[in-house]
């Protein structure tokens, strides 16, 4: 029996520890302290020759929510600064590129990633890929998690924008991330670390990362990539957002830039639109 109760007060007692460690890992951080200034500003850099060559590419975007959370980043940004002149506009239909336009809209369905490649590879044969000049579209958080053939997601993707380059090489295609989803210490996520428990978000993360490797691992160097997820897990002062499993580290989404773990929030959104339009103009 007493054996029993002092089992009992042992892990009593690493519960109250674990949640002291979050209070003071809570109460430490340094919340909004880090100012985005230096982010938006560094818009300033680029030459008004540069922004007026990227109005009138004709650019295809095809994405879901998190997709709409950055078509708002952007334009904040065209607010912001007025040398930005984007002609943004929610269609897939070819005929809006007979002029400068960086189009863009839903493909395929959420949880579904194939349907996705499918709907972008369709688009672009249905008549998109003889009119637009830089195409790209992403797959959202909700797509990878930790049931997902990552393999086999990432090799039908590869498969098919190989076969879209050959077919329209005039295309600047550009290879996206996927995003991720924010991973908060809580109690109950220390608890189930203490009881060795599966902790869901970190495990749907995990998977992102590991597709993201795969992307950057064959796409890195070589070919233009829109690094999302490296955005969404960087604070404004540099640092990323991590945690950790079975001794290695992973990436997160900064909590700060989401309003619900894993769609962008004002400040998440002005960050990975700024991050784009750099992608953008270095394809000049």
């Amino acid at each position: 029996m007493m054996a029993r109760e002092n089992n009992m007060l042992k892990k009593l007692k690493i519960l109250i520890a674990g949640c002291a460690t979050i209070f003071l890992l809570t109460s430490c951080t340094g919340g909004d302290s880090v100012s985005m200034d230096n982010n938006i500003n560094s818009l300033q850099s680029f030459k008004e020759y540069q922004w007026e060559s990227l109005a009138q590419r004709k650019i295809y975007f095809g994405h879901q929510s998190v997709g709409f959370n950055i078509m708002e980043g952007l334009n904040d940004l065209m607010r912001e600064n007025k040398s930005i002149k984007l002609n943004i506009i929610e269609t897939s239909d070819r005929r809006s590129m007979q002029t400068g336009a960086f189009a863009h809209s839903r493909v395929g369905n959420n949880e579904d990633p194939h349907s996705k490649t499918v709907a972008f590879e369709k688009l672009l044969d249905d008549g998109l890929g003889d009119a637009c000049d830089t195409a790209f579209f992403k797959f959202c958080y909700v797509d990878i998690n930790s049931e997902t053939d990552i393999q086999d997601v990432f090799s039908s993707y590869k498969n098919t924008m190989k076969r879209l380059k050959e077919e329209y090489p005039h295309i600047r295609f550009i290879h996206t991330t996927v995003p991720l989803g924010a991973s908060r210490s809580n109690w109950k996520v220390t608890i189930k670390k203490i009881l060795g428990k599966e902790i869901w978000a970190y495990e749907q993360n995990i998977a992102r990362n590991r597709y993201n490797d795969l992307l950057r691992e064959e796409y890195a160097g070589k070919e233009p990539i829109f690094d999302l997820a490296q955005v969404e897990s960087t604070y404004p002062d540099g640092t990323r957002s991590t945690f950790e499993k079975d001794d290695k580290v992973y990436f997160s989404m900064v909590p700060d830039y989401t309003y619900d773990h894993g769609h962008l929030n004002e400040k998440g959104r002005r960050m990975v639109a700024q991050e784009l339009l750099n992608v953008l103009i270095s394809l000049e």
